[in-house]
């Protein structure tokens, strides 16, 4: 239930908005009409960027059909400042970072869908196992720095914000048809249109969209025979999702300008992904095998979103968007998760050892890691069903007002969201042998809640306050949000969920206050300074004792903006006081934590820098073609401020005063050139990461994710008003590298893939 008690906070919050409109009442009522897009954008008009006081980019739809990528890592290592770690090697579970932020399932970066929070629960479990297809965007934002602050409640590193497909203006459509290696098929296709209605009623509009994704994957299990008992040979996926939007809006022209839209959206999908890696031995025998212990191995995903929206114009000078929204996920990775050697109790979970630490010392588990290769058919394997049902919903006001006052120009937004969200768990294990031929089969089957029955809840009032201040060359952005958390979490010793386990129900409650100020100054037309200092949070999950992770946040830097070229260089600096690691299965251990657990970390120091340039030197030179060019780089640095013992997780465990946070690389560019005319154009990026340790632990100090220099090429041509040809190679050179070490063992990066198909528009 949405907890209204702590509304007299928030009512001061808002108050304090509302009293300085009030105040500007006698402004001029302004000539700036704002959007239904401007309220579902994080980072406005791309025309605004350059006066953002503080970090933010977007990618739009001619960015984003180049490539015609569906990984997001492929797509958001454009974007400076950012980090990711891989897994599977298609993007289905990203790992992204903002600033050094971990980058443990997105976990500590706020992560909207048209504005709306779209993780399955992003209070109570942030770090889940759904994402949204980046496909079917139609634009791609990301924000960081003080501006960020009133996307919460992750404030530390920033924001990122997909804009689904909007409702077109006339009746039109696309498909996007391409087949690709490994068996892959990716489909898009979207149709809609706006129609006036009658006896000015106003207008209705409405948008259909779908998008499949399949492939065979680029792994080979061990004994992809056929048959009865045999493992599917499939190591790739299948994604169908669709997506509908209605709207209805009055007349254009109309004296109060109003729009209601629904959108639903719904994604299904199966991973047949793996928890298991090689050994390096035998990743450098065979970097793309998959071990007979991991052929039962997939993950199943539903999830369902509704969004009903409301916005009104009711002055030239005021807006306010109310947003319905709910979302509701399934999921169930069944994979293994331990094994039991030869002559052991099976009946005792005691004799069972995780697959970390088998990978990460086969000849101490000779019999367990013979197991897995399909030689010890006297072990046994237990194969974990991660079942997990999650919801999120809640309701949220966005408000402006633009005014003046004290010879300023003022553009004051104030927010208020309701929500709440809930985890549930439900888990169980299956037992395994090994037949003769390497195929697996069930000799125990698990009862569902008996290895963890757990549900995490979370409700949370949010509001902000933010003002625009704009006078001559000067842009000054001051803001306050509050976010007032209660996270409860309940454990059951049984199936029925009779007896509840008190020792494990705890209960945590976060009130905090975070504020922020940026500026700009325009020394010219061209050259721009900024800077910003902001309060980065996040909640510490359930338990009462934990510590909330709190930092002091800095940037500053300057752009550049001319009609053929666009350039910006940012330092940073996140100074915190306390820094928490979440506990996850895919993390490989948790040590003396449990799964979903919030370990602290202390104080660490990150900071770097951001530099991106963007030049079109074909205009620049007057020739008959384009030839786009951008360059972007980011440098991460970090130190922890203390040693860190054996409770943290896994890739923390065990750090040291001054050793850098594992798994962000110091130094990476990202470079892309063009050529092309209105029919045809080629592109070719470049991305290069340096290595990283994958753990901060030094008894792993060879385990390092492999330095990689990735080039993808892609090309189009029209061969008619409506149809282009289109054909790209991602990881041109075929490169083999270690792209992780968790969740278990060595991880490699996607071999080379060809794809080609049709786009056509109509």
């Amino acid at each position: 239930m949405i907890l209204l008690r702590r509304s007299h906070a928030i009512a001061g919050v808002t108050a304090l908005g509302l009293a300085a409109a009030a105040g500007a009442a006698t402004a001029d009522d302004g000539n700036r009409s704002p959007t239904l897009l401007d309220r579902i954008s994080i980072t406005g008009d791309p025309d605004r960027i350059q006066d953002v006081p503080g970090s933010a980019q977007q990618l739009d739809r001619d960015e984003l059909d180049r490539h015609s990528y569906s990984d997001p890592h492929r797509i958001l290592r454009a974007i400076p400042g950012v980090n990711i770690a891989e897994e599977e090697g298609y993007g289905q579970f990203p790992h992204i970072s903002m600033r050094g932020t971990p980058p443990e399932r997105n976990n500590r970066v706020t992560v909207m869908e048209d504005g709306v929070l779209v993780a399955p629960a992003p209070y109570s479990a942030p770090a889940a196992y759904y994402f949204p297809p980046m496909a079917r965007m139609d634009r791609v934002e990301v924000q960081k720095g003080s501006s960020a602050i009133r996307h919460g409640p992750y404030t530390t590193g920033g924001a990122l914000n997909m804009l689904s497909t909007p409702i077109p203006d006339d009746t039109s459509g696309k498909a996007d048809v391409l087949f690709g290696s490994n068996n892959g098929r990716r489909v898009h296709a979207n149709v809609g249109g706006t129609e006036d209605l009658p006896e000015g009623a106003g207008q209705f509009g409405w948008l259909i969209e779908g998008f499949t994704e399949q492939s065979d994957g680029f792994k080979n299990l061990d004994n992809p025979a056929s048959g009865p008992n045999q493992p599917d040979p499939n190591t790739g996926l299948d994604r169908r999702n669709i997506m509908t939007k209605l709207r209805w809006n009055t007349d254009p022209a109309a004296a109060i300008y109003q729009e209601v839209e629904f959108k639903y959206a719904r994604d299904d999908r199966t991973v047949n992904d793996t928890y298991l890696g090689l050994t390096e031995s035998d990743y450098r025998d065979d970097p793309y095998r998959r071990y007979h212990g991991s052929q039962k191995d997939e993950i199943n995903t539903e999830n369902e979103l509704f969004q009903l929206r409301h916005y009104i114009n009711p002055t030239p000078n005021t807006d306010l968007t109310t947003t319905i929204y709910r979302t509701d996920t399934v999921r169930n990775w069944y994979k293994l998760h331990e094994v039991a050697p030869e002559g052991a109790d099976f009946d005792d979970s005691d004799s069972f050892t995780g697959i970390t630490d088998i990978l990460d010392n086969p000849g101490g588990f000779a019999s367990e890691f013979a197991w897995i290769q399909g030689n010890d058919n006297d072990a046994r394997g237990a194969v974990r069903a991660n079942n997990r049902e999650y919801y999120a919903q809640g309701i949220d006001f966005t408000g402006g007002y633009w005014f003046d006052l004290g010879g300023w120009d003022h553009e004051l937004e104030v927010g208020l969201r309701f929500h709440e969200d809930e985890e549930d768990r439900f888990q169980w294990q299956d037992q395994y042998e090994m037949g003769p031929e390497g195929d697996m089969y069930q000799v125990e089957r698990g009862t569902p809640g008996e290895t963890t029955n757990r549900l995490t809840e979370a409700d949370a009032i949010a509001t902000y306050v933010q003002n625009t201040m704009r006078q001559g060359p000067w842009q000054i952005q001051t803001g306050l949000r509050y976010e007032d958390i209660e996270i409860r979490r309940r454990d059951w010793d049984d199936p029925e969920r009779s007896g509840a386990n008190q020792d494990r129900d705890t209960t945590a409650n976060y009130r905090v206050w975070i504020p922020g100020i940026g500026a700009t100054y325009a020394i010219d037309a061209n050259w721009s300074v900024l800077a910003g200092v902001h309060r980065g949070f996040a909640p510490g999950g359930t338990d009462e004792d934990a510590r909330e992770e709190r930092s002091t946040n800095y940037e500053a830097g300057f752009r550049y903006s001319s009609a053929n070229t666009r350039a910006e260089v940012i330092g940073f600096f996140n100074d915190y006081s306390n820094i928490n690691i979440e506990c996850t299965a895919v993390g490989g251990g948790c040590g003396q934590a449990d799964i979903g657990d919030n370990v602290s970390a202390g104080e660490v120091e990150i900071y770097g820098l951001e530099a991106l340039v963007i030049h079109d030197l074909g205009r620049s030179q007057g020739w008959d073609y384009a030839v786009p060019l951008s360059l972007g780089y980011t440098l991460t640095q970090s130190r922890f401020a203390q040693s860190i013992g054996e409770s943290a997780p896994n890739q923390w465990a065990n750090a040291e005063k001054g050793d850098s946070l594992p798994e962000i690389p110091e130094h990476q560019i990202n470079a892309s050139a063009g050529i092309g005319q209105e029919d045809w154009r080629v592109t070719l990026n470049a991305n290069y990461v340096t290595s990283v340790n994958a753990r901060a632990d030094p008894q792993f100090s060879g385990q390092e994710i492999d330095s990689r220099l990735l080039m993808d090429v892609s090309g189009e041509y029209r061969v008619h008003p409506n149809a282009r040809l289109f054909a790209a190679v991602e990881n041109l050179t075929d490169k083999e590298y270690i792209a992780h070490y968790r969740p278990a063992g060595v991880r490699p990066g996607k071999s080379r893939e060809v794809w080609a198909g049709v786009k056509m528009e109509f």
